[in-house]
């Protein structure tokens, strides 16, 4: 399935493709703060619909996941990383998607904290 999201102002915009089937909630320094529910897919099934200068670009701790988000709005709508098994991922803000029940969505609670 393919959903469309953005930043709260519009000067991010992007499509997603596949299936949300779960989210995930993280309670590392970064995420806890952002409130983030995030949703993996790899890289190349994320399409930015704006122009890739208006992003955003935070990174910390062990400087691996680009955390993207709105200089005018301040929303982190996704990040990039890399996977476990070394492939291009994207960590999309569900709360960016339009259209969806975040209700239905079973979220994962993981201990980032720990890591």
């Amino acid at each position: 399935m393919k959903y469309t999201g953005s930043c709260h102002c519009g000067q991010i915009k992007f499509e997603a493709e596949g299936d949300i089937g779960t989210a995930l909630s993280c309670n590392c320094s970064m995420c806890q703060r952002k409130g983030s529910l995030l949703w993996f897919v790899p890289r190349q099934n994320l399409r930015l619909l704006t122009p890739e200068d208006k992003l955003s670009t935070y990174l910390f701790n062990k400087h691996v996941i680009k955390h993207h988000f709105c200089a005018t709005c301040g929303i982190h709508p996704f990040g990039e990383g890399t996977s476990p098994t070394g492939e291009a991922t994207a960590a999309i803000n569900l709360r960016c998607i339009e259209g969806i029940d975040l209700e239905a969505i079973p979220v994962h609670h993981y201990d980032g904290r720990s890591v």
